[in-house]
């Protein structure tokens, strides 16, 4: 192979719209673009203007998979900016629509587009037989994640009980049971697929950076920022260290960690925070712990698989604590002032980073996001480029090359993309 050009179009079942492009020559990779081409969703300027308390049910629905992140960070910011403390029960409800959060998220991704490739199946539909049990198991575990989410946050996706200063209405002592009994009835199903995708070997690493949140009980809400490359900052200063790039092929931003590229998600928090898992979790998973760190971006799904864990046990301990305490407390009152605040916390997909200013009324002037896919997106162009070549100097095949640039992708879960498979790949030489 003297010059190849792969040129996929139209990236299928993503949000938004996709493709991609690889020059290569000589068995390297001169050219490697993602180039996203969705709408632009200016959600900066619609927070621009809104009163704080609108703020969390406007930013819930950024993103439909990830709107208990983005309902939680917009709060955040808006109790710093007007240095509100919320009580220890608030945070522990927090922390469960987190959880939950993550469980039905990590889910999806690993059950239903993740699995087909380790089958070598083209979707679920494809799962006769013995595998068919699969999709149950990820229908269980998600309806799992989305009961939890609905009697802490009111609903599975765009929470509306979680308000600044606290929560509007709280669950019941035969909800909170009903959740401990589901999340138990999954987590051996959980330890099933942590087992697959630790069996699911790539020969594939790179040497990269990690950044993400760390704190004492790997909880997705409070900490510092962690990386691997350096040291701990405190999380007020994320924005401080990012810098955002502009990609001429792409309508979406890309950043980079002090000039650099970096990744953020799952495979970066277990890289960095392993040692934090919950004592359940570490004790059913210590074979599979011991892979981590891993420099191979395929470990995402694995680090996916086991915050799985990690969420169910975590959570059962809080459901246990506030079983027979929960009380119906009254949201903090707040006294409206101008202000500044940065929100952090663990998206599913990485960190997510929230700088509001408030005026005297409580009206956002200002407001600056950086999400999780953006952060990754140069980062998972290098792994694609370094993979090709790999592939290439293996003599593997333009079809063999081309399932596992899908799975590069898939592997990072970004919030573009759900792909199970691209639609025509062009190869021209």
């Amino acid at each position: 192979m003297h010059k190849i050009e792969i040129d996929i179009e139209n990236v299928s079942k993503i949000e938004g719209h996709t493709n991609m492009y690889v020059k290569i020559e000589d068995g390297k990779v001169k050219e490697c673009k993602l180039e996203i081409d969705e709408n632009q969703r200016f959600y900066k300027k619609a927070a621009e203007g809104l009163d704080y308390k609108m703020l969390p049910v406007k930013m819930s629905r950024i993103c439909g998979t990830c709107s208990a992140a983005h309902t939680l960070c917009s709060i955040e910011a808006v109790e710093k900016a007007l240095k509100v403390e919320v009580s220890e029960q608030t945070m522990m409800l927090r922390n469960l629509l987190m959880n939950a959060g993550h469980l039905r998220d990590h889910a999806m991704h690993l059950y239903f587009f993740c699995l087909p490739d380790v089958f070598r199946k083209e979707s679920i539909f494809d799962f006769q037989g013995e595998l068919h049990e699969w999709i149950h198991d990820g229908l269980d575990v998600k309806e799992a994640g989305n009961f939890l989410s609905t009697i802490i946050g009111g609903r599975s996706v765009h929470p509306p009980f979680a308000i600044v200063g606290g929560f509007t209405q709280f669950p019941n002592k035969e909800q909170i049971k009903e959740a401990i009994a589901q999340l138990q009835s999954v987590r051996e199903k959980i330890i099933k697929i942590v087992d697959v995708f630790y069996n699911y070997k790539k020969d594939f690493n790179r040497d990269t950076n990690y950044v993400a949140l760390s704190n004492n009980n790997y909880n997705y809400l409070k900490g510092n920022i962690k990386i691997s490359k350096g040291t701990e900052i405190p999380e007020e200063d994320f924005g401080k260290h990012y810098e955002k790039v502009v990609l001429p092929y792409s309508t979406a931003r890309a950043v980079k960690w002090e000039s650099k590229d970096y990744m953020v998600g799952a495979l970066a928090r277990i890289n960095l925070n392993k040692d934090k898992l919950h004592n359940d979790t570490k004790r059913d998973l210590k074979t599979y712990l011991e892979k981590f760190p891993s420099m191979c971006i395929f470990d995402n799904n694995l680090a996916q698989a086991i915050e799985m864990l990690h969420n169910v046990d975590n959570s059962i301990d809080i459901l246990q604590k506030l079983k027979n305490n929960i009380k119906a407390e009254k949201p903090v009152d707040v006294k409206v002032k101008a202000g500044k605040g940065i929100g952090v916390v663990e998206a599913p997909r990485g960190t997510l980073y929230y700088d509001i200013d408030l005026d005297s009324k409580g009206i956002v002037t200002k407001a600056d996001l950086c999400i999780p896919t953006q952060q990754n997106i140069i980062n998972l162009e290098k792994d694609i480029a370094k993979h090709v070549e790999e592939l290439i100097a293996k003599n593997k095949s333009k079809d063999e090359i081309s399932l596992s640039v899908e799975e590069v992708i898939r592997a990072y879960d970004p919030c573009m993309s759900c792909a199970t498979h691209f639609l025509k790949i062009n190869w021209g030489d």
